[in-house]
């Protein structure tokens, strides 16, 4: 008997080691296979984020092969961010309806067509509609698609995840830009449009073909933190675009919008009217050496923080990023005679705000489910658009009118704590309750998990 049940021990004891090898390869195999994801979805953001921040470089080669005015290609730009950010909704819609690969692979294709056309523009229409229409919208595709997958595949670091595809967009300009602006030296713009539009799209299609949508397998046994509010269903944008929660996020991001790209917009300005835009830091002038660090910030705040919110909760680090922003913006305002620190504030204000592009997609995604997360997203990044309308000619128009910046500061200031405290004393508690009331209506949902977590999360 003691044989025999020393062989059954053993014959178990096998069994269990096998069941633990399966389970291990299956963890394993679900692991690459969602980081695998996530790098192509930076991949494919890298390859289409050169239309936006590499701009600047084409503009005077633009105004002299189109014979228009400064402000009649600058509105190529407009056209680009608008379609980008306004149409996110249609892009959203679209992903949902026919599936990423397609769609992303379509944008990134856009995206390389526009610029292949620019270079054969002689008038500035024709600007508006490769630049500017094939640009923005292909961008807005694979953008709204990346983020929209990601949130998906990472139920568990679904911060994280979103700010290292955010991050892929934020940065993918450094790798291009110094190319860019070699060969347009080199060779001119137009055979520079060309070989980069191509290389974008082949880059962008290859990212995006291996691209999917996660199945029920991929994602078993992942979930939020216990402190992290989770919704108990899936909303469509229909119900979503009723509720007080969505329209209160909305607005916090505008405002964040708004300020940061007051900032953005008017950096060079006002660095030149304090009077130290060419003071020499680190063996370069003062406001690419500040540019370069806004850029850095800009990119590595949206993984960190992202990364923070997955373990203390969204609307606390909300008030946490937002608070340390206006703090910055004050700091940076009265360093203004000391070039080295006001350029180090310059980037720590954009630490504070670029964490914007990974905090509110997961906010949303929380609130409102995974099934429509693309679409709903695409609604709420909107903000963005009528921040990047509001920012720039707010910001111009303050100082027209006041004949300084301190107003432009000082408002950018009350932005970013107003948003902050609108994070911790309003969203919170508001969709927490919003949460708790969701979760009793469905009967089905009142013991699961989510339940569990609306009712305690950040209490």
């Amino acid at each position: 008997m003691c044989l025999f049940a020393g062989a059954t021990v053993l014959h178990d004891g096998k069994e269990m080691s096998a069941a633990d090898n399966a389970a291990s390869v299956f963890v394993r195999n679900r692991s690459l296979a969602r980081w695998g994801q996530l790098a192509l979805g930076v991949i494919a953001m890298m390859a289409i984020s050169s239309p936006q921040y590499v701009w600047t470089l084409f503009v005077p080669p633009f105004q002299a092969a189109t014979h228009a005015s400064l402000p009649a290609v600058q509105i190529t730009f407009s056209v680009l961010v608008v379609l980008q950010t306004w149409l996110a909704p249609l892009q959203g819609w679209l992903i949902d309806r026919f599936g990423p690969k397609f769609l992303i692979s379509a944008g990134a294709a856009l995206t390389g067509a526009g610029f292949v056309l620019a270079a054969q523009a002689t008038t500035a229409w024709w600007l508006y509609f490769s630049y500017g229409a094939f640009c923005g919208f292909g961008t807005g595709l694979v953008y709204i698609g990346i983020i929209g997958l990601m949130v998906r595949w990472f139920p568990d670091r679904r911060g994280f995840a979103v700010g290292i595809a955010a991050a892929g967009y934020g940065m993918g300009a450094i790798v291009t830009t110094f190319p860019i602006a070699s060969m347009l030296r080199l060779s001119g713009y137009r055979p520079t449009l060309i070989l980069f539009g191509i290389i974008f799209a082949a880059v962008g299609i290859g990212a995006a073909l291996g691209l999917r949508a996660p199945g029920p397998n991929n994602i078993q046994g992942l979930a939020p933190r216990e402190n992290i509010a989770v919704s108990a269903r899936d909303f469509t944008p229909g119900e979503m675009l009723q509720t007080p929660v969505f329209w209160l996020m909305f607005l916090m991001m505008t405002l964040m919008s708004t300020g940061g790209l007051m900032v953005v917009s008017q950096f060079g300005p006002v660095m030149k009217n304090f009077g130290i835009a060419e003071v020499e830091i680190a063996g370069m002038a003062a406001l690419p050496f500040a540019l370069t660090l806004q850029r850095i910030a800009n990119g590595v705040t949206r993984p960190f923080f992202g990364w923070v919110s997955d373990r203390f909760g969204r609307e606390n680090t909300m008030f946490v990023a937002f608070g340390m922003e206006a703090m910055a913006v004050w700091l940076m305002l009265i360093s203004r005679a000391n070039p080295p620190l006001f350029a180090v504030m310059s980037g720590i204000v954009f630490f504070g705000w670029g964490e914007i592009f990974s905090l509110f997609p997961s906010t949303v995604t929380d609130t409102f489910g995974t099934r429509h997360a693309t679409t709903n997203f695409g609604f709420l990044y909107i903000a963005q658009g009528i921040g990047s309308v509001l920012g720039g000619p707010a910001a111009a128009w303050l100082f027209v009118r006041s004949g300084s910046w301190f107003p432009v500061f000082w408002l950018i200031i009350l932005l970013d704590a107003t948003t902050a405290l609108l994070a911790l004393a309003v969203l919170k508690p508001l969709r927490r309750d919003w949460l708790l009331r969701q979760a009793e209506i469905s009967p089905a949902a009142k013991s699961g998990p989510e339940f569990a977590r609306a009712s305690g999360a950040d209490r």
